[in-house]
Order: structure tokens, then C-alpha cells, then sequence
């Protein structure tokens, strides 16, 4: 296969594919759509609750796809003390956060749901972290534990309303609307501290380990303890340097638990791979075993420089009436032969980005 005619995310997939599969990751191919109502029973799952819907045959209202980590869920099985290990390629539906509109996303990544263990949470951010070492060598992933920040909201608050203003003012890095609200519900100076530390705590692995411990080590500390595990199976790998804590990554605390993660392209605006452990979700869908797993948002792949060819043909082979036909077929099979690509016209496409014209005269010969 020429490499040259596959676009950045084609070439992405085939790397990721062979990369899942060395660890034993099988794949998953799903449907394009379920039913319309497994979405809307949870949609708060989902980052937009606008979903594209069509009426099957027989009269049942379906959905295209706008997550490929609920239809994994929904049609797996729990297999005790076994995990299912998958790995996907897949086109979902959703909004465009940017314009707004629906679009077509091309997402890949991988899930392990069973009896999830420290092992396979090291796994799953190896994996995100080589792949995006696949695409790119200037990545960083930012590692959060949500299981920190809600031993630290549960000692401070239990208003419902102050812990969503909270974690949503820590994922913005808001300190100082964050100092307001803890003002606004009377939380305490000393308390009030402690979560603006989650805005201002991050980097370094190790140190932002110290200062958690400093900060609410023995309010979180199991949370702390897999932490500073997972860090030290980390240290030993490639990409040591590249893995950050940041515990201004924070997912729906509703569906995620313990370990979440987003990674980063240089020359990309957004995040382009986001995961994490879900249990939760797992939970309210009457699945017993836990889950860990990622996606990469392969359309995101179009921002980074240089994902345009400088042309779009070598050739621009231009002919006219006169021309003998069978010439024009000798001249573009040779230059085929030469390793060029040749675009054979009567005139000059608009817009069109040649390296080199090559007119034909009535005998076939170049002018």
C-alpha cells in the first residue's frame, strides 16, 4: 500500500491497530445505530444529548451512534474473574462543539472491562500515551484521580450545588470564582485552601505527589497510595517525562471513578484523547465488573500543520480535441511509471495545485 495516498488519520488507525493488538486487544465492529431510548436513559453520559434519529421498518425510533463506549457496554457480557479486552475503530455522530453542527467523527481507542486492577490501569495509559507517541512525538497526558478530590469535597461539603460549582471552576482553573463560592456557602479558610489547591497543583509527578500529601494526604489516602504506585511503574517507561498530574481533569463524577486522563498534540487547540476509569457507568447499567478505557478523536488530526500536500498532483497532463486519445493513455502510463501521479484535462481546474503542467500537441507530444 502506498502510504502517500492515505490521509494522516488512515495512517493513524493502522498504527494503533497493530499497536492494540499486541496486547492482546481483540476487534470490536458495532453497528452505526441502536435505539434511540438506551441514549436519552443516558444522556448526561454523552457531551451532547442532540442526537441524530431515524424511524426503523418497523416503526421503532433508532439513533446513529453518538458514543461507541455505551454500545460496548450494552452488548457485552460480565465474565467473573475474566476481562474483555477491545480495541475500535469507529465513525460517530455528534455536535460540533466549534460550529455547532452535526458532523461525522472518525474516534478510535480501546476498552478493558472486567476485574480491573492497577496493572491494567498502568496498560490502558501506556497505551494512550504510545499511542499518541504514534502520531506524534510532542504529546503530553494529564492524570487526575477523582477519587482524591471526592474524599476532599466529601470532608468539606455535601451540597450537591457548591460540588458542582466546585469541580467545575477546578476543571476551568478558576481559583478565584472557586474562592468566592467557598465564601458564598461559609466554607472555612483552612478548607477553602485545600481545594484551591487543585487549581494550582500540577506538573511534575512527583511533585505534585508531595503536595498533595502535604495538602490532604490523610484524607485521600488509598487514592494517594495508587497514585504514587502508578507514577512509580510510569517512571520506568519512555514517556516518563510526558505524563503529568493535572487535577483540573475532571470527568462526570456521576459515570467516572478513581483514574482519568486527557492527552494533547502540539499544534492541536483541543484535547485529543480523553479517558478514564468509568465503574460507575458500569454500575447504573447493571453491569457488575469495572472499566477502563480511552478514544482519540481522529478528525481532530486535520489542525495539525503539514496535514495538507503542498500539491495535489505531480502532473497536470493538458490535452485538446486534436489530440490522439491512445497518446494521451502512453503519456500518463509513463509518467505513472516514473512515480508521479498525473491528473490528465483539457483545461486547468480552479484551484488546482500542480507541480508541473505537461501540454500535449495533436501528435501526443509534449508542446
Amino acid at each position: 500500500m502506498d502510504e502517500n495516498v492515505l490521509k494522516r488519520e488512515e495512517k493513524a488507525v493502522f498504527g494503533l491497530r497493530s499497536l492494540y493488538r499486541k496486547y492482546g486487544y481483540l476487534p470490536y465492529k458495532m453497528s452505526k445505530f441502536e435505539e434511540y431510548e438506551y441514549y436519552i436513559r443516558n444522556k448526561d453520559f454523552l457531551t451532547s444529548d442532540r442526537i441524530i434519529t431515524f424511524n426503523d421498518t418497523n416503526g421503532k425510533l433508532l439513533a446513529l451512534k453518538p458514543d461507541v463506549t455505551l454500545s460496548i457496554i450494552k452488548n457485552g457480557g460480565d465474565a467473573p474473574g475474566c476481562k474483555q479486552k477491545v480495541y475500535y475503530n469507529e465513525n460517530i455522530y455528534r455536535v460540533s462543539g466549534s460550529t455547532g453542527q452535526y458532523r461525522e467523527i472518525m474516534q478510535a481507542g480501546l476498552e478493558c472491562i472486567g476485574d480491573i486492577d492497577l496493572y491494567d490501569i498502568y496498560e490502558t495509559v501506556s497505551l494512550a500515551a504510545q499511542s499518541l507517541q504514534l502520531i506524534s512525538e510532542d504529546f503530553v497526558i494529564q492524570i487526575s484521580h477523582l477519587g482524591v478530590l471526592a474524599a476532599v469535597l466529601d470532608r468539606i461539603s455535601g451540597d450537591q450545588k457548591f460540588r458542582q460549582s466546585a469541580i467545575a471552576y477546578i476543571a476551568e482553573k478558576n481559583a478565584h470564582d472557586l474562592s468566592r463560592l467557598c465564601r458564598e456557602y461559609g466554607i472555612g479558610a483552612e478548607e477553602s485552601r485545600i481545594l484551591s489547591g487543585f487549581v494550582t497543583i500540577y506538573g511534575n509527578r512527583e511533585w505534585v505527589l508531595d503536595q498533595l500529601e502535604a495538602l490532604c494526604g490523610s484524607w485521600a489516602e488509598e487514592s494517594l497510595a495508587q497514585l504514587k504506585a502508578l507514577s512509580k511503574m510510569l517512571d520506568k517507561t519512555e514517556f516518563n517525562p510526558k505524563i503529568l498530574f493535572d487535577f483540573s481533569v475532571v470527568n462526570n463524577m456521576n459515570y467516572y471513578n478513581g483514574i482519568v486522563f486527557k492527552g494533547f498534540l502540539n499544534g492541536i487547540c483541543d484535547g485529543i484523547l480523553a479517558g478514564g476509569q468509568y465503574d460507575k457507568l458500569m454500575q447504573k447499567l447493571q453491569r457488575k465488573a469495572g472499566a477502563i478505557g480511552f478514544a482519540i478523536y481522529l478528525d481532530l488530526l486535520e489542525q495539525l500543520p503539514g496535514n495538507r500536500a503542498e500539491y495535489d498532483v505531480d502532473v497536470l497532463l493538458l490535452y485538446n480535441e486534436e489530440t490522439d486519445f491512445s497518446c494521451v493513455s502512453r503519456q500518463v502510463e509513463r509518467l505513472i511509471a516514473e512515480g508521479k501521479n498525473v491528473y490528465a484535462q483539457k483545461q486547468i481546474p480552479p484551484k488546482l495545485r500542480c507541480r508541473q503542467i505537461v501540454r500535449l500537441g495533436k501528435d501526443g507530444a509534449e508542446c
